[in-house]
C-alpha cells in the first residue's frame, strides 16, 4: 500500500536504539537517518517518484481499515501483475512479513490486528529513468541506508524486499529496442553479435516475447507472467523450456547496462568490464548494482512439436512410481534428442472423500521437429516398459505449433494473468544429472529419495526438464559465473511447503527445519553432497551452504568481484554473493564481515 510522502513513517518497534555504529546501517531512530527535509529533496530530484509505503493488507486492519480498499486488495490479492506493481507487495506473502521481530500483515489476521511494517521498505523509489536509480543509490550511499531492489517481486528467497530500507522499484522501466546488428561497446571494429534486443529492467517475459514475435524472431525466456526479463531471471542464469535448444537466458545476454554502488553508469560485456559481465551471468540479481537493461539474443522463429505423456493410477499404487522411474531413465534419450520442458507429479490427489490417485503430467517441447511419428519413436521404448506394468493408465498425445511464440502463449503463458500468487510459500529443490539418469540404478535411486519425503493431498513435485543440449554445450563455449551443475543437469526438480498465517514463530521454524536438516539432505544425497548443486532462484531460503550449491567452484571469484565493485557491501541480497558477512536482514554485518571489512 502507497501512503502520502509527506505521512510521517511509523518507527519499527524492533529498531536497535544502539545500532548506529560503523558495522550497520542508519536505521529510523537514529540520528543518522535522513530528515524530512533529506527525503524531500530526494523526491523532488527523482521527479516526485519518491513515496512512502506500508504493506498493502494494511488496509484491512486496525486504525488503518478502509472497508473499500480493503475490498479492493482482497478481490487483487492473488492478482501476480497487481503485485508486481505494488511497492508494498511481493509475490509471496511470507516475505512480506518479519516473524522474528513479530512484525506481519497478513490479510486473513483479525481485522483488529495492527499491521506490522515487516519486511517491506519505508519508502519506495518507483524509478523511470536511469539517472532517478542513480540518484536512488547515491542516496543510500550517502545515509548508509540498507537498499532494496524490487523488479516484479518474482522471487522464493526474499531478496526483493529488506527492514527498514529504500526501495527501488524498477517495474516502470519497459522500454524494448530493436537492434538488427548488434556491436557491443568496445568491440573490435565489425564485431556483430547479429539481431538482439535491449531491455529495461522492468520488461516482464510476456512483454519480450510479444515484441520478439512482432519481427518473426524469438528469445529464450522462462514461463511466467511476472518474471522480469532483465532482473534476477537473467543475474541468477535464467532456465527456459527451450534450453536444450537455445541455452539459459544468461547464456544469451550480450550487453548489461548497470549503476553501480557509488552511481555510476557503466557497460559490461565481453570488451570492457569483463569481470563484472562475468558475475552478471549468473551471480545473482541485487548484488553487483542495478541492471538498468540488459541487451539479449534473438533467434529466427522455429516450429515446435508437443508431446504430452499423463500417467494415473490409484494412490499407492506401486506400480505407478516404477513408472516414474522408468520417465526418469528415459530423460537422458529424450533430451539428447532435443526434448525440454516440464512434468508434474501429484502423489495424493483426492478425487472425493474416499478416493485419490497418484498423477504424473508431462509436456515435453521439440524445436524445429514437425512429424508426430519420429517422436513418437523416440517415446517407443518408454511406451514398451510402461505396458508392461499392471495398475496404470498411460496417455499420450503429439500436437504442433508453427512457431515457439505460439506455444508459449498457448500453453504456458494463457490468459492476462495465469500466475495466481500472494499465498506462503517455501521451496525445496536440487540439480540431477544426466549421468545420475543414465546410470543403472540412477532412477530408482531418484525415485527412492522421492519416495521418502512425506507429501501431503495435492503437493507437487515439479520437475524442469531446461538443461542438456545447448545449455551443456555452452558449457565449452561461454565463460559466466552460471554453477557449472548447471552444464551436467538433465533435470531441476522442485517442491513446496507452506503454512498457515496464524502458525507461531515455532511452527514455521520446525517446518523450515524439516525442510533444511531432513529432506532436502535426503536430494543431496543421491548424488553426493556437494556433486551438483541448487538453482538459486528456485532454491531453499535457508539453503546450508549456499555458496557450493549456488555456484560451485565459482563463488571465490564471485566474492573477489563483489568486493572490487561493492566494498561497502550496499548491494546485499538473502543468500547472494557477500551475504555471509551481514545479518539475514542485511542490516548489521557479522563478526566474520567486520574482520574482513576491518582487513583480519
Amino acid at each position: 500500500m502507497v501512503k502520502p510522502f509527506f505521512l510521517p513513517i511509523l518507527l519499527s518497534a524492533g529498531a536497535a536504539a544502539a545500532s548506529q555504529t560503523s558495522h550497520c546501517r542508519c536505521r529510523p531512530d537514529e540520528p543518522c537517518w535522513p530528515s524530512q527535509e533529506e527525503w524531500l529533496s530526494l523526491n523532488k530530484t527523482i521527479q516526485g517518484n519518491l513515496v512512502a509505503v506500508r504493506p498493502v493488507a494494511s488496509v484491512c486492519h486496525g486504525d488503518e481499515y478502509n472497508p473499500q480498499a480493503c475490498k479492493a486488495v482482497i478481490g487483487l490479492w492473488s492478482n501476480s501483475a497487481w503485485r508486481s506493481a505494488q511497492p508494498g507487495a511481493v509475490q509471496w506473502e511470507n516475505w512480506e512479513a518479519w516473524p522474528e521481530n513479530h512484525q506481519t500483515c497478513y490479510i486473513d489476521s483479525p481485522r483488529g490486528t495492527k499491521c506490522g511494517q515487516g519486511r517491506v521498505s519505508l519508502y519506495s523509489a518507483k524509478v523511470q529513468t536511469v539517472f532517478q536509480v542513480q540518484q536512488a543509490v547515491k542516496f543510500a550511499n550517502t545515509h548508509k541506508l540498507r537498499l532494496a531492489i524490487k523488479n516484479t517481486g518474482h522471487d522464493f528467497l526474499g531478496r526483493s524486499t529488506a527492514p527498514e530500507s529504500l526501495q527501488i522499484l524498477t517495474r516502470g522501466m519497459t522500454d524494448i529496442q530493436i537492434v538488427d546488428d548488434f556491436v557491443p561497446r568496445g568491440a573490435p571494429k565489425g564485431k556483430s553479435e547479429g539481431h538482439a534486443m535491449t531491455i529495461a529492467a522492468g520488461v516482464q517475459l510476456p512483454e519480450l516475447y510479444t515484441a520478439a514475435a512482432k519481427q518473426n524472431r524469438t528469445v529464450v525466456g522462462g514461463s511466467s507472467h511476472t518474471v522480469g526479463a532483465a532482473g534476477g531471471y537473467i543475474q541468477g542464469g535464467g532456465h527456459s523450456p527451450f534450453g536444450a535448444w537455445g541455452g539459459l537466458g544468461s547464456d544469451n545476454a550480450l550487453e548489461f547496462e548497470v549503476v553501480t554502488a557509488d552511481g555510476t553508469l557503466v557497460y559490461a560485456n565481453a570488451y570492457q568490464n569483463s569481470d563484472l559481465f562475468w558475475a552478471l551471468r549468473g551471480g545473482g540479481g541485487g548484488t553487483f548494482g542495478v541492471v538498468t537493461s540488459v541487451t539479449v539474443r534473438t533467434f529466427p522463429e522455429v516450429p515446435v512439436l508437443v508431446y504430452n505423456l499423463n500417467i494415473t493410477a490409484v494412490q499407492g499404487t506401486p506400480q505407478f512410481w516404477e513408472a516414474w522411474s522408468e520417465f526418469h531413465a528415459a530423460l537422458p534419450s529424450l533430451n539428447d534428442a532435443g526434448g525440454s520442458g516440464y512434468y508434474f507429479t501429484v502423489p495424493n490427489f483426492p478425487l472425493n472423500t474416499n478416493t485419490s490417485v497418484s498423477v504424473f503430467i508431462s509436456l515435453l517441447m521439440f524445436p524445429g521437429k514437425t512429424d508426430p511419428a519420429e517422436i513418437d519413436k523416440l517415446y517407443q521404448p518408454l511406451k514398451l516398459k510402461l505396458q508392461q506394468l499392471q495398475g496404470i493408465q498411460v496417455q499420450n498425445i503429439s500436437f504442433p505449433f508453427p512457431t515457439m511464440n505460439s506455444t508459449i502463449f498457448t500453453l504456458l503463458l494463457s490468459g492476462e494473468n495465469a500466475d495466481s500468487t500472494g499465498s506462503i510459500l517455501m521451496l525445496g529443490s536440487r540439480l540431477f544429472s544426466k549421468d545420475l539418469l543414465s546410470s543403472k540404478d540412477g532412477a530408482d535411486r531418484l525415485t527412492d529419495a522421492w519416495k521418502s519425503i512425506k507429501m501431503d493431498p495435492y503437493d507437487q513435485i515439479l520437475g524442469h526438464v531446461v538443461a542438456g543440449g545447448a545449455v551443456a554445450a555452452n558449457g565449452e563455449k561461454i565463460d559466466s559465473a552460471v554453477n557449472p551443475a548447471w552444464r551436467k543437469t538433465v533435470t531441476h526438480m522442485v517442491y513446496s511447503r507452506n503454512w498457515e498465517a496464524n502458525a507461531t514463530l515455532a511452527q514455521q521454524s520446525a517446518i523450515i527445519k524439516n525442510m533444511t536438516e531432513i529432506e532436502i539432505p535426503i536430494l543431496r544425497s543421491v548424488e553426493g553432497e556437494d556433486r551438483m548443486g541448487a538453482y538459486l532462484n528456485e532454491a531453499n531460503a535457508y539453503e546450508d551452504g549456499f555458496q557450493q550449491s549456488f555456484w560451485g567452484e565459482h563463488y571465490p571469484r564471485l566474492y573477489s568481484i563483489k568486493q572490487k565493485w561493492d566494498p561497502a557491501g550496499l548491494f546485499i541480497s538473502r543468500k547472494g554473493v557477500g551475504s555471509e558477512d551481514w545479518d539475514d536482514a542485511g542490516l548489521c554485518m557479522t563478526t566474520g564481515g567486520r574482520s574482513k571489512a576491518l582487513g583480519h
